[in-house]
């Protein structure tokens, strides 16, 4: 089996020649959309299927598309003189002066890293990685740097990209999540504990041209001792398990969730007033507690707002077979039934009942104030990136959270353009036709599509929101003058629900704009 983790030539730098080799794949037209061009569409899903054979077809020829999608796509084997007619013979001496490009005794080379288009933040982007096993028979190694996966692009989905001064990456990896920050921050500052990672990370930001990136050695948060940031962006290496790492990017070392409970619980230490931590993060439900009560227990008592939202839960025997498939071991045999039994005896002796996965954004507030925390599922399908509704989450939080319990009352609210509000109504057993309404709801059809069950009264109230109209008090005040209802009672029966739709984002304050 092929080795794909060979030691990096200190030498060559990766980020000397990563300029350089990205100039060449771009004026091949060897990108994202260059290579689905040339595949076409079924060869292009056969790629990302991780089936070979049908690429290998589409490219039997020998122009520079098919060759550079032969050797840096599918990493075969083949002549030193295809990579040569592929990328120059001046860049492909370098490539295997850095090791990018293995040379055999019989001149066959192959390349050794992943180094991939990818669209991100709008933009064109090659990342830097280690080789994965999608396309080739491969087991990852202990010191895997991963490339681009579904995590790494939900928290990019996730995390806001508006103007910020300066921005931590914690645990940066390839630098998946700084493409997504550099138009964003003046300064950044990546850190990893792992010295192959970060010379993948200057790699794939020296082909970017940024030079507001520095980068730093070391573990967690000890590179950036005694600063502060507008905004912390971290993919730890959050899998739930054993204290122990058998590969740096997935496991911390620490025990069960020990590595989400250090990055949730630190961050806010690390944020400047007003800054916010967008986090990726994994935690343990047990028999004997919600897990929002133990996510909870790890924000500080005071001076933070945290939204916590759980994307997923997975039971334990399913969770341990995705990680060891992960690493290419197969639950089956031996050594995955053996490495099996050992994780899920830990998860029993602990009374782990389901790993819970999802993310988490903070925001220093006033040091004086207690932390508030809201805790939620957010299972339900969306395609919007959550950036923007974060930061509308923690605008709209300090909205409320300024308002005297009486003052709601007072102010006026717009219903938020693409609110739907669904009837369902069943069939009416009882006197054998027509219908029967069972529930109503309003549902957000945009961002988090967030769904509330209400009743008639709250639904008729929204609907006669005005934002430049009556404010909430005199629009209850009218309805319940319509419908013959004690209008103080009705204030205080509506408020709780009126407020969560406030904190989602089905109504919005007029003093904070129309769609904030």
């Amino acid at each position: 089996m092929p080795d794909f983790c060979p030691p990096l030539n200190p030498q060559v730098p990766l980020h000397s020649i990563a300029q350089e080799l990205v100039d060449v794949f771009a004026e091949a037209g060897f990108n994202t959309h260059g290579i689905a061009a040339h595949l076409g569409p079924q060869a292009t899903e056969a790629l990302y299927r991780g089936e070979p054979a049908a690429v290998e077809v589409a490219t039997s020829a020998n122009t520079q598309m098919d060759l550079l999608i032969r050797l840096f796509l599918l990493h075969q084997p083949a002549p030193a003189t295809d990579l040569a007619a592929a990328v120059g013979s001046v860049l492909a001496t370098k490539l295997v002066d850095a090791n990018i490009a293995l040379a055999d005794p019989n001149g066959v080379i192959r390349i050794a890293l992943d180094i991939r288009s990818h669209i991100i933040d709008g933009t064109n982007r090659w990342v830097f990685s280690d080789v994965d096993a999608s396309v080739v028979e491969h087991v990852p190694g202990p010191d895997h740097v991963l490339g681009v996966g579904a995590a790494s692009l939900s928290l990019l989905r996730t995390t806001p990209t508006t103007p910020v001064h300066s921005v931590l990456d914690l645990g940066t990896g390839s630098g998946v999540q700084l493409l997504g920050q550099l138009g964003s921050a003046e300064n950044i500052v990546a850190t990893d504990v792992h010295e192959r990672a970060l010379a993948l990370a200057q790699a794939t930001i020296a082909t970017t041209g940024a030079k507001n990136v520095d980068f730093r050695h070391g573990s967690w948060f000890e590179p950036v001792a005694g600063e502060h940031f507008d905004r912390i962006v971290a993919n730890p290496p959050f899998v739930v398990g054993l204290p122990e790492v058998g590969h740096v990017y997935r496991d911390s070392g620490l025990n069960l969730d020990g590595a989400s409970e250090l990055v949730i619980s630190e961050a806010a230490e690390h944020l400047n007033p007003g800054g916010t931590a967008h986090l990726l993060a994994a935690w343990v439900h047990t028999s004997d507690g919600a897990w929002q009560q133990r996510v909870a227990s790890w924000i500080p008592k005071t001076g933070v707002s945290a939204w916590i939202l759980q994307r997923d839960v997975a039971d334990p025997a399913l969770y341990v077979s995705t990680w060891l498939k992960d690493e290419s071991i197969d639950p089956r045999s031996d050594e995955g039934r053996e490495r099996a039994r050992l994780w899920l005896e830990h998860f029993r002796d602990n009374d782990v009942t389901g790993i819970g996965f999802g993310f988490v954004a903070l925001q220093r507030i006033d040091d004086s104030l207690t932390s508030e925390v809201t805790a939620e599922e957010i299972s339900q399908a969306f395609d919007d990136a959550l950036g923007p509704e974060i930061e509308e989450h923690f605008m709209r939080s300090a909205w409320l959270r300024n308002l005297l319990p009486d003052e709601i009352g007072d102010k006026q609210f717009g219903l938020r353009p693409g609110v739907a509000r669904e009837d369902i109504a069943l069939a009416n057993a009882e006197v054998g036709f027509g219908f029967s309404r069972t529930t109503m709801r309003l549902t957000r059809t945009e961002g988090p599509r967030w769904t509330h069950e209400v009743d008639e009264h709250v639904a008729s109230i929204v609907a006669g929101l005005n934002p430049q109209g009556l404010n909430l008090r005199e629009t209850i005040e009218l309805y319940a003058v319509a419908n013959d209802y004690d209008s103080e009672e009705l204030l205080t029966a509506a408020l709780p629900a009126i407020t969560d739709l406030v904190r989602h984002g089905f109504l919005y304050p007029t003093e904070l704009g129309p769609v904030l």
